[in-house]
């Protein structure tokens, strides 16, 4: 077997088991904490939106544990691009999006913030512990943000009954927390070999980290979100498609960047702050501004823009691709 197929098929099995690894996990903590009386919506907008990310923490992890923490960045600022651009832009255009939650208007405004707080950590060029620091108690802060918000509005919350329906009923305790430990399990042992697989592949085309997470680590670690987003909006659950996606974002940026600098910390390649952390933010805002004021409709996110944001992204990913082949 050639050595480059090798490394490709340690990417497919490690991403096979983060996907199925975190979807277990998901499941069973969603419904252990459901059996413990939890309400649905604090369910939802933590474990729910954690679970979605956790694919990503864990790469996140063991790429700074092996010393390649531009896995990290590549792979956190990659996902939120692949999150908009492909997740949501896929999903607008084979099922347009209701946006009408509240909760949603305040996350982004505070999605808008991070992303700021974090151009701002990366122009010097370095994220250090301090950096790690500030970004892991940010995403603590979010999740209480997360909570206070479910609460408060829970009776009137439209995410509330999707979450209630979403949530395992039924599932004994002793299951649900077989199903943690069994998440808990793949998710470290998928990250091992994706990263693994992605230092090679890295290593092959003598390419940068950041590259390989920008490319193969964040759109195979953004597949969670897709599936998530393509039932919700199936079953018409349409908060929660894109209630998701900005949970999710929100993550990466605190969780996924800040434990990596925590662990190890390191150069950021400028290139990442003035090349793709646009693209990012740009795909943010089409996000918010389509998402109240396009196909005249307020609340409506539909085809057309769905057709924009993937365009976008296509475009992006084939020029990094381009980078990609020509080493």
């Amino acid at each position: 077997m050639h050595i480059l197929t090798q490394h490709f098929l340690l990417i497919i099995l490690g991403l096979t088991a983060l996907v199925w690894g975190g979807d277990r996990f998901v499941t069973g903590a969603a419904a252990f904490a459901r059996n413990l009386g939890i309400p649905p919506l604090m369910v939802g907008l933590t474990i729910v939106a954690f679970g979605t990310s956790a694919p990503e923490i864990f790469v996140s992890i063991f790429a700074a544990i092996k010393g390649n923490p531009g896995i990290a960045l590549g792979n956190a600022i990659g996902s939120n691009i692949a999150n908009v651009g492909f997740v949501i832009g896929l999903t607008a255009l084979l099922f347009p999006l209701k946006v009408h939650s509240g909760t949603l208007r305040r996350e982004y405004p505070l999605l808008f913030l991070i992303m700021a707080v974090v151009a701002g950590l990366l122009w010097n060029g370095m994220l250090n512990r301090m950096d790690g620091i500030l970004l892991t108690v940010g995403a603590f802060t979010v999740v209480g943000l997360m909570i206070f918000w479910g609460l408060e509005n829970r009776t009137t919350e439209p995410m509330a009954k999707e979450y209630a329906d979403e949530i395992p009923k039924g599932m004994q305790t002793s299951r649900a927390i077989f199903w943690i430990v069994v998440g808990l399990l793949f998710l470290p042992l998928g990250s091992e070999l994706m990263v693994s697989g992605s230092v090679a592949i890295a290593k092959y085309f003598g390419i940068s980290d950041v590259i390989i997470g920008l490319t193969i680590v964040a759109l195979g670690t953004s597949l969670p979100e897709l599936m998530a987003s393509l039932m919700g909006a199936i079953k018409g659950e349409h908060d929660i498609a894109i209630g998701n996606i900005l949970g999710s974002n929100m993550f990466n940026l605190l969780a996924v960047i800040g434990l990596p600098s925590l662990i190890h910390p390191f150069q950021a390649d400028p290139e990442v702050l003035f090349r793709d952390y646009p693209v990012m933010v740009l795909l943010a805002l089409l996000l918010y501004g389509f998402s109240y004021f396009h196909d005249h409709k307020k609340g409506q996110l539909g085809r057309l823009s769905g057709t924009c944001l993937l365009s976008i992204y296509i475009c992006y990913i084939s020029y990094l691709g381009i980078i990609l082949a020509g080493g």
